[in-house]
């Protein structure tokens, strides 16, 4: 856009913003109230800057400044709206935005109706307590909220500006139109965490926000309330109401009507309902098919289709999506390291006995909630994999005493098949046993926990095993070969699993770099170990020295544990070993105990290494000249996740 259209459009706006306040009505009153207060015997002629003094006085001028401050920075140049990193916008003020782009401002007003927490007691201050914090996905953009406390009505009042840019080559810097904007059916997707005063992350709800009524509002903006539902065994149950608030901006010169925008939905709905018709129809069909092969293919653990937090049953393929992490990871080893570092928990289940509640989450859900379980992890390696260029697959069968079980498997142009556990990043290459082999020939042991495999899948393929044993170790992945693997059609897994190909598939959402800086992260929970373990000692009525030479050389020692375990390969121990036996006098003895947290809560890790026998022994330390150490070294990932390894260590003259 030109600098002279740039001018104009300004222009508009400005006009729009005065008429909306009626500032041509304040200003008669003003000048009208000021024409009889000058009563001075000169008879003064009132001068421009009396007048304006007048309008300052009543306030009128402050009113102007804050309703046009929504557009202070408005019109300077931003980046493109493909944005990759974790945004906290509260005010359209903070941030500017490209006139040549049109914006959605989408303000959360307040929440109501949190019944689960009616009796909350209202925080103290500086009290900690259980909070709830709003995250947003909006095409390829991300924004949370901060954290308030969790009550029946929390205080959650935030703003954020979604940018709406055309798809397809070009088109990304021109003016999304009315008609434009209707024909993007990608939804707000809300995910709301709690997190409890230990740290637990909770999933409270996920809902996806149609936010095109807002095209047909005369003003340009709509309020509205959301009704939350809660997940899984509780996604008929309602969660809590938000109050939401969509704006345009600039806005619209020609609005659409209501019926327009209901029309564009429905056929929207009927569209994707027939096509998951269809698909249902086959899959009925290929299953048929499937179980006439052999009777033993009824026991084997084949899954087409899988249900969302929400309760929405869709195939297993569209859980997989290409997911390139940008530059915030480096390899396929890292994306695994990555990956396990999310925590593994099962859906929870209210009664049950027990019993597993199925629930495979969005992508979005898993990741904010940071935790989730095999399947989650196991969708999200491979879309990691597949972006990273392999040829990958998700697993479903069982390991030991028969536990159902996901997990990855990767082929190589070399025919090569490696599984990847997503929970441990442990890698496994797999090699069949050949049942037919003579008795005294040599067969491959297994090095794999897997035990029986039922089918494989990605985003384009969906293979069920039909060999006649599902066990993993006589299982040959010759993927092409029907004998072995009836595959489903391609094309009618397009035309449910496909980016775009039905609205009800949620859209997938960029990774998040870390916000966390490790230096400083790793130096707070290393001061908060110290303190802690100076107290313990005074306990047993023991003085604590510390080392600081010592402290540093274990840093070494922590560095190759996490390469080791992104690599799998052992480096630079024996440096950290000649190092300790350079620092550690003739006559002494060194202790020490490394572990690996997940978490960054000091008094936490130092409760888990106070069980280990060892690590008492050190930290519990008597003895002559007893020096003692302790070094923490946090290793931060995408999505805030971080590997936190902490070595105590000690070092004593031994006294026979």
């Amino acid at each position: 856009m030109s600098h002279p259209e740039q001018t104009s459009e300004l222009k508009q706006i400005i006009h729009n913003h005065l008429l909306e306040m009626d500032i041509h009505g304040k200003i008669r009153e003003v000048l009208a109230e000021t024409l009889k207060e000058d009563r001075s015997p000169a008879h003064r002629p009132l001068t421009e800057s009396d007048f304006l003094h007048a309008l300052q006085q009543r306030g009128v001028i402050d009113d102007v400044m804050k309703n046009m401050n929504i557009n202070q920075e408005v019109f300077t140049k931003t980046k493109p709206a493909a944005t990759f990193v974790d945004k906290n916008i509260t005010h359209p003020e903070n941030t500017s935005v490209d006139p040549s782009r049109r914006c959605l401002y989408f303000q959360v007003l307040g929440g109501k109706a949190f019944l689960e927490h009616l009796q909350d007691p209202e925080p103290l201050p500086g009290q900690v307590c259980s909070t709830f914090t709003l995250y947003l996905h909006f095409r390829n953009q991300r924004f949370h909220s901060k954290p308030v406390p969790c009550s029946c009505e929390p205080d959650l009042k935030e703003g954020f500006l979604l940018e709406i840019h055309r798809d397809g080559m070009g088109e990304g810097n021109k003016m999304a139109d009315a008609t434009t904007m209707l024909s993007i059916c990608d939804p707000v997707q809300l995910v709301l965490i709690r997190t409890d005063t230990s740290g637990e992350t909770s999933l409270v709800s996920s809902y996806f926000l149609d936010w095109r009524t807002v095209l047909s509002s005369p003003s340009g903006k709509t309020c509205f309330a959301v009704e939350l539902m809660g997940v899984g065994s509780e996604c008929k149950v309602p969660a809590g109401v938000l109050t939401v608030s969509l704006e345009l901006y600039p806005p619209l010169t020609e609005t659409l009507t209501p019926d327009i925008i209901s029309t564009q939905q429905s056929l929207e709905k009927q569209r994707t309902a027939e096509k998951e018709r269809l698909f249902l129809v086959y899959a009925k069909q290929w299953w048929r098919e499937f179980l006439d092969i052999r009777q033993s293919n009824h026991s084997k653990m084949v899954k087409i289709f899988a249900q969302d937090e929400n309760g929405v049953n869709r195939p297993v393929c569209s859980y997989v999506r290409v997911l390139r992490g940008s530059r915030l990871l480096e390899n396929p080893r890292q994306a695994a390291r990555f990956v396990s570092l999310l925590a593994h928990e099962k859906a929870p289940v209210v009664g049950g006995g027990g019993g597993k509640q199925e629930q495979w989450c969005t992508l979005m859900s898993f990741l904010c909630r940071g935790k989730g379980d095999c399947e989650d992890h196991a969708t999200l390696l491979c879309s990691l994999m597949l972006g990273f260029g392999l040829d990958a697959y998700v697993c479903v069968g069982t390991k030991a005493k028969g536990t159902p079980h996901c997990w990855v498997l990767t082929r190589g142009t070399d025919g090569t098949i490696t599984f990847w556990e997503s929970l441990t990043a442990h890698r496994y290459l797999h090699h069949a046993i050949d049942p037919e082999a003579p008795p005294l020939a040599p067969q491959p042991k297994p090095t794999s926990p897997y035990k029986t495999i039922g089918c494989v899948f990605n985003h384009h393929n969906f293979l069920a095993n039909c060999q006649p044993s599902d066990a993993v170790e006589l299982c040959v992945f010759d993927l092409q070969n029907p004998s072995r693997w009836k595959a489903m059609s391609e094309e009618a897994l397009r035309s449910v699993c496909a980016p775009g190909s039905t609205t009800s598939l949620p859209p997938l959402p960029p990774l998040c770099a870390s916000s966390l800086d490790p230096a400083a992260a790793s130096n707070q929970l290393e001061l908060e170990l110290r303190f802690l373990v100076s107290e313990h000692r005074r306990d047993l009525e023991l003085a604590t020295v510390w080392d600081d030479h010592l402290c540093y050389l274990l840093s070494s020692a922590l560095s190759a544990y996490e390469l080791e375990r992104c690599t799998g390969t052992s480096c630079g121990n024996e440096e950290f070993q000649d190092a300790v036996r350079r620092a550690v006098p003739d006559g002494h003895t060194f202790k020490g105990f490394p572990i690996h947290f997940l978490h960054r809560n000091a008094r936490r890790a130092f409760a888990t290494c106070l069980r280990s026998p060892f690590c008492k022994d050190i930290v519990s330390c008597r003895g002559d000249y007893v020096r003692l150490a302790v070094r923490v070294r946090v290793f931060t990932y995408p999505e805030n996740t971080c590997a936190v390894w902490l070595m105590f260590a000690c070092k004593y003259r031994s006294v026979l």
